[in-house]
């Protein structure tokens, strides 16, 4: 088990660590507030592809958390970040909205229908079947299938709606072609994280609420990892799994440091 008092920056998580639905998880605006008044690295991280850094800035501000959108680290961007490595100014046909779109476009890719280097998948409220039926065809055609993240189903209003990974699954099932995932729990989308920041694995802690997707992920890129019980895991799903987080809290409030014992007053006074 690691130390935390080694650690030099840190990654969270966003939903159920930070807010839940719309609401600030109590002790998180302090703990963000204390990271940016002492200069340590941070970034908020989220498989969410539909946004733009600048709209969950905005989105967690309503909530109540001042979190810059340089602070915030996407799927999306993560995305982009990878495709940017594998084949500089490329092209993608994309299924997304404008988290996915603008991070591709930010990093120098041309959106076309003709030949593209890759098709990327990324979560929407609006899949279309014939832009699923233009991606097959591409995949079989030699695009090679990306995918933001690997989430079967998304949260809203009325129940589960199908996400990135339940859309993708329908492509694999009609190309024979398995994508390749960026977002969590790929270790991949921590270790760009860590590179944004200038970070250090053994210096970084992770704190999520999943133990199938943060903690898992983050134990592969050898970071300290911090469970909270105030999202997706509880004690009996822990035991579910033949691996450990490094820390068990019940909540983000229980990271923030102590406040330092003030001086004793001079007897003599």
């Amino acid at each position: 088990m690691g130390d935390r008092s080694d650690i030099e920056c840190w990654l969270t998580d966003m939903d159920g660590v930070l807010v839940h639905e719309n609401d600030a998880i109590p002790g998180a605006s302090e703990l963000l507030a204390g990271w940016e008044c002492d200069g340590i690295p941070y970034l908020v991280l989220t498989n969410n592809s539909i946004y733009t850094a600048r709209d969950l800035s905005a989105r967690l501000r309503a909530s109540g958390l001042r979190v810059p959108e340089e602070h915030i680290w996407t799927s999306a961007l993560a995305t982009a970040d990878f495709l940017a490595q594998q084949v500089p100014g490329g092209s993608a046909f994309v299924i997304g909205e404008a988290g996915i779109l603008t991070a591709l476009h930010d990093a120098g890719f041309v959106m076309t229908e003709t030949n593209p280097d890759f098709v990327v998948v990324g979560e929407t409220r609006t899949y279309s079947f014939e832009a699923i039926r233009r991606a097959i065809r591409l995949i079989q055609g030699g695009a090679r299938f990306i995918i933001t993240n690997p989430d079967a189903t998304g949260p809203s209003m009325e129940g589960p709606l199908p996400a990135t990974g339940a859309v993708a699954a329908l492509i694999t099932k009609a190309t024979g072609r398995q994508p390749y995932v960026v977002g969590k729990p790929n270790p991949m989308m921590f270790r760009s994280a860590l590179n944004k920041i200038g970070a250090h694995s053994k210096k970084t802690g992770m704190i999520g609420d999943r133990m199938d997707t943060d903690i898992v992920a983050g134990i592969e890129a050898g970071l300290h990892t911090v469970l909270v019980l105030t999202g997706i895991s509880d004690q009996t799903e822990i035991l579910k799994y033949p691996f450990r987080p490094d820390e068990v809290v019940q909540s983000i409030a229980d990271l923030i440091p102590p406040a330092p014992a003030e001086e004793p007053e001079d007897a003599e006074r």
